[in-house]
């Protein structure tokens, strides 16, 4: 579920949404979401003094917060 959410808030986001790559990796007591976009539309998701990327993360701890879940997101080149 949380894949499919970053998917859609992000594709939402860039200019070449057919390039963006969720990949979940799971951990013991966390899973990271590993975001990957095309070139040039790593600006429009961290956005001004990661603006957009804070906004993302807190709308993914929000709905992962009632399974008692941490997950985290790396937004990679």
């Amino acid at each position: 579920m949380e894949k499919e959410l970053v998917e859609y808030i992000v594709k939402s986001l860039v200019d070449k949404p057919e390039e963006v790559q969720v990949e979940v990796v799971e951990g013991d007591q966390t899973t990271a979401l590993e975001l990957h976009v095309g070139e040039g539309d790593i600006g429009k998701v961290i956005g001004k003094q990661g603006r957009i990327a804070k906004a993302i993360r807190t709308i993914l701890s929000a709905s992962v917060a009632k399974d008692g879940k941490r997950t985290t997101l790396e937004i990679l080149d």
